[in-house]
């Protein structure tokens, strides 16, 4: 590989990072280059596009694995990684290895340098550079489906150069608003943006303005759209269940198969399909349990007002199962995201751990004290994830036949993950985005 040394996967992965470190670049005209650079692997397979505050990687993984059950080939793009950087971009579940990351970095640099003669603006980013990996990827090994899950908003994100066979938007709340902006109707605009004309969109539950947005853009376009609502009523207990906890996720497996119904003139799917993947899905870092030497840890990434609401039902919940209160490790990236989830936390855990996730915009210990209700009666501790994670497989925290939860940022699970599951540093988070 010009200029990088040795074709191994360490040195492409310092090249990654230090496209990283020249920081996320907002808009499409890069990936639209370099898609038609790269020779338009995108266009190579159908798509699934999805985009939403929530819900939307829960959503990828239960429409993959009906689609799975069903014998279609699938590939699946989701960020971020919890672990392994491969994770964002899998073909029948099976993540994109270290070899294959050095090959397509080497195709994508070479047609990056190539743009970069006639525009050096224009090299793409690392986010655009692993959007690419997916589309040749599931290019190369022939995908009968691609479900594409976007990275932050929509209507500029990498992804949007996409001509989608249904555009499914599973939630609108508040999140990222310094990018996408401060009212829901604003945030709508820019997830509605992955809207493309003629063809069909599929709505979870949207606030009211928010929906209207989306369906005056669907209107202008000339889609039908198809909510979730209408298909399945408001009554979560009739929706369908998969084999992923809490109640949002029957909503989430109810957009998947209204996606799932709009595309059953193009890919036949069972009911046993349904059934099938329904029991068999897994997404990791969504109230997860994990067995550990002599404690449960529960980990769940929650890290915005709207997911919040759910998490406290989670919460009431295991603490009305257990009889008593968990002690709860946490850390976020953002005040915005530490003020919706602390008092929540604050509400049901007897002792609340701080963490600071190795990402640039963790909010420090000082920051997450301060979102913490005066009048919580419990211990606050500020720690090191390898006091609290020492050694695969041992907590240190809580009391032996304890359940813990671990939540807030994704970067800080996929942490956690790798210190119970891994003697040896993986040390991937630092190609994060």
């Amino acid at each position: 590989m010009s200029m990088m040394g040795p074709d191994d996967y360490p040195a492409v992965k310092r090249y990654l990072y230090s496209l990283k470190n020249r920081g996320a670049r907002y808009g499409i005209e890069r990936m639209e280059v370099l898609v038609r650079e790269l020779g338009h692997p995108e266009r190579r397979f159908p798509i699934i596009h999805i985009a939403g505050t929530n819900g939307k990687g829960s959503t990828t993984a239960i429409l993959e694995s009906i689609y799975r059950a069903a014998g279609l080939r699938t590939g699946m793009f989701t960020s971020p990684h919890l672990v392994y950087q491969g994770e964002r971009v899998q073909v029948n579940r099976n993540i994109l290895s270290h070899d294959a990351i050095v090959s397509y970095t080497a195709r994508i640099r070479a047609a990056g340098e190539s743009i970069a003669r006639v525009d050096a603006e224009l090299f793409p980013s690392f986010f655009e550079f692993m959007t690419a990996m997916a589309f040749m990827r599931f290019a190369d090994e022939a995908v009968d489906i691609g479900i594409i899950e976007t990275g932050l908003g929509g209507r500029l994100d990498a992804t949007n150069v996409v001509c989608p066979e249904v555009s499914v938007i599973t939630s609108i709340g508040f999140d990222h608003c310094d990018i996408l902006g401060d009212t829901l109707a604003k945030i709508a605009t820019e997830k509605a943006g992955i809207i493309k004309p003629g063809k069909p969109v599929v709505i979870g539950w949207l606030p009211p303005e928010a929906e209207a947005v989306i369906r005056a853009r669907a209107q202008a376009l000339g889609c039908a759209v198809h909510s979730v609502k209408e298909r399945f009523g408001e009554d979560l207990q009739s929706y369908p269940v998969p084999a992923l906890e809490g109640d949002y996720q029957r909503m989430n497996a109810a957009t998947a198969l209204t996606t799932i119904e709009v595309l059953a003139a193009k890919f036949n799917v069972s009911q046993q399909a349904i059934n099938v993947g329904l029991a068999n899905v897994r997404w990791p870092g969504r109230w997860e349990h994990h067995a550990l030497a002599d404690r449960e840890i529960i980990l769940d990434a929650t890290h915005n007002s709207e997911g919040v609401v759910w998490l406290e039902r989670n919460l009431r919940a295991l603490v009305e199962h257990k009889g008593y209160r968990p002690v709860i490790v946490t850390g976020t990236l953002g005040m915005m995201r530490a003020q919706a989830i602390m008092p929540v936390l604050a509400k049901y855990a007897r002792e609340i751990i701080l963490l600071q996730p190795r990402q640039p915009r963790a909010c420090s210990f000082a920051e997450l004290r301060s979102c913490i209700p005066a009048d919580f009666a419990g211990k606050i501790q500020d720690c090191d994830l390898k006091q609290i994670f020492p050694r695969p497989g041992v907590c240190t925290v809580g009391l032996p036949g304890d359940t813990i939860v671990a939540t807030g940022s994704i970067y800080l699970l996929g942490e956690i993950m790798e210190a119970v599951y891994h003697e040896s540093p993986i040390a991937e988070y630092v190609l994060q985005d």
